[in-house]
């Protein structure tokens, strides 16, 4: 069983006795040179009065052990609290001898509810998605990896229509599927006939519109402890509007018919083990409210569990508000195709190799941007050229850059090998990760790769039995844990020379350090590929 954060922490914290939590990681370079985990002074004096922690306990700890439970090297007083230190060469053995374990999703012991992850900015054209629906598209696809990895069963709806609107998302590779035939809305367009109300001091109805159903006795029954608007009194129900719902209905309902649930979906395939996210953007969401309301007015069937996750405004510092998506996406790429030029002192545009490496890096920047802000938040943008500078910590391209790095690495090595400098590389249960001493190499695996799958498990994680309408997804977590990442990888590979001169007696140390940025690698790649991203050989 792979070693984990949480089990080591939940060990810790049994130790102390009965109580809340006491125990936290430690996560800053200059704290970790002293201590791995503390438990604070004045936590400890809550819980043992003035009276230091008594010695069976310390002793207790010290001799910690259990599944995924990290091996305790000493735990001593000091000013700050019960500091602890693991067995670090142990902690290395375990974790870089399985390093496929830490590199992909923990998979749920127990399934988890189906989910439909509804986007409706995707019913339209790329040229009229706006900035803040384009991160409601992020985020719904990043959402739908991340459940997809822990083996949730996910319907994407709506299938897109719009005939360029797939050749956009391939851009963005953002992966969402293709409509193939309209769902049924007659037994919709039947009920909502029979609720309509008739129109007061003759309304004219738009083309297109039925007439009007009024939703105020559901607001009142549903609406005021969970968050609907109190505002919404009526909806005006057209043909189009029928359609999303019975695209919705659908999702649903292919659910029951299916006989191939998939891994995790659940045996009872009824509305109730179902949750339907309705990715929006913030002014989207008073009518996606409407809709809510609608289907359950409309379908005794519709599910119980209807949760909204609003993406907050995205503001363009020093530019207009009116800026398109398919606009953005074109700035980025410009300035990524001028970077380079300017770094290489040639234009590669007719190279098509460099020019896929290029859409790659403007995505990498756009998906950063969008993603790295928690999504109900504001965003600003700032547009300026330094957005895409691999100089820049905090970008995508950054990113990307150190991938590239880790990727020359290993090509450097492989190259070297096959010229007789080095040896091949020797079986991993061989390497002596005593020998992984700096700082540096401690950071990157008890901060990166030890606590990467719990990461994940947080991203997919979704209050599903949450009282109210509105959710909040932890889709920041991954872009801001690969830009650290990048940060810790990128200070040490500058400092610590990897590949060394080819003398028999620093290959024990350089085989531990390049099983360390395996590792890193590999996390790396998973990342990434929680963006829909490739990695690149070479930037």
């Amino acid at each position: 069983m792979r070693l984990g954060v949480e089990e080591t922490l939940g060990a810790l914290n049994a130790a102390l006795g009965p109580g809340g939590p006491v125990w936290f990681k430690e996560t800053r370079a200059r704290h970790l040179r002293v201590r791995d985990f503390l438990a604070p002074r004045r936590a400890l004096e809550a819980r043992f009065g003035d009276d230091q922690v008594p010695e069976r306990v310390v002793h207790a700890i010290v001799g910690l052990q259990g599944p995924g439970v990290a091996p305790v090297l000493s735990c001593a007083p000091t000013p700050a609290g019960l500091a602890l230190q693991l067995r670090r060469s142990a902690v290395f053995e375990r974790v870089l001898g399985a390093v496929a374990a830490y590199a992909a999703p923990t998979v749920p012991a127990a399934p988890g509810p189906r989910v439909v992850l509804h986007c409706p900015a995707l019913r339209g054209s790329p040229c009229a998605l706006r900035l803040s629906q384009l991160r409601a598209v992020l985020v719904a696809d990043h959402l739908a990896r991340a459940l997809h990895a822990h083996r949730v069963s996910v319907r994407l709806v709506p299938a897109v229509r719009d005939p360029h609107m797939p050749t956009f998302l391939q851009q963005l590779r953002v992966d969402w599927p293709a409509a193939s035939e309209r769902a049924a809305t007659e037994a919709l367009r039947s009920r909502a006939l029979a609720e309509l109300t008739p129109a007061r001091n003759a309304e004219a109805l738009p083309p297109g519109a039925l007439g009007r159903v009024y939703l105020k006795e559901l607001v009142d029954e549903r609406g005021r402890t969970t968050g609907y608007d109190p505002k919404l009194d009526s909806c005006l129900v057209t043909e189009d509007l029928l359609a999303v719902l019975a695209e919705l209905q659908q999702a649903v309902q292919d659910w029951a018919e299916d006989s191939s649930l998939g891994l995790a979906a659940a045996p009872d395939a009824g509305a109730d083990s179902c949750m339907v996210v309705h990715v929006v953007s913030c002014e989207e969401e008073f009518q996606q409210q409407k809709l809510d309301l609608l289907w359950w007015k409309l379908d005794d069937q519709a599910p119980l569990r209807q949760k909204h996750l609003v993406c907050g405004p995205v503001k363009v510092a020093g530019a207009p508000g009116t800026l398109t998506a398919p606009e953005y996406y074109e700035l980025r790429h410009a300035q990524v195709c001028k970077a380079s030029a300017l770094k290489r002192g040639r234009d590669l545009a007719q190279d098509s190799a460099w020019m896929e490496i290029f859409r790659v890096l403007s995505v990498a920047t756009i998906k950063f941007e969008m993603l790295s802000t928690a999504p109900q938040s504001q965003l600003l943008l700032a547009l300026a050229d330094s957005s895409i500078s691999t100089k820049g910590t905090k970008s995508g391209t950054f990113v990307m850059y150190n991938c590239a790095r880790l990727a020359t690495l290993f090509e450097s090595y492989k190259c070297s090998m096959e010229q007789g400098l080095y040896p091949t590389f020797p079986p991993v249960s061989s390497l002596d990760f005593s020998l992984l001493h700096d700082e540096g190499e401690w950071l990157l695996l008890f901060n990166s790769i030890l606590p990467f799958p719990d990461l994940l498990s947080q991203t997919a994680a979704l209050p599903c039995t949450a009282p109210g309408l509105h959710i909040t997804a932890r889709t920041e977590m991954v872009c801001k844990f690969l830009v650290q990442l990048s940060m810790d990888f990128s200070s040490y590979y500058n400092r610590v020379h990897i590949l060394g001169e080819p003398r028999p007696h620093l290959f024990g140390q350089m085989f531990a350090r390049l099983q360390l940025l395996r590792a890193v690698r590999e996390v790396l790649h998973t990342g990434l590929a929680m963006l829909g991203l490739p990695p690149l050989s070479h930037i």
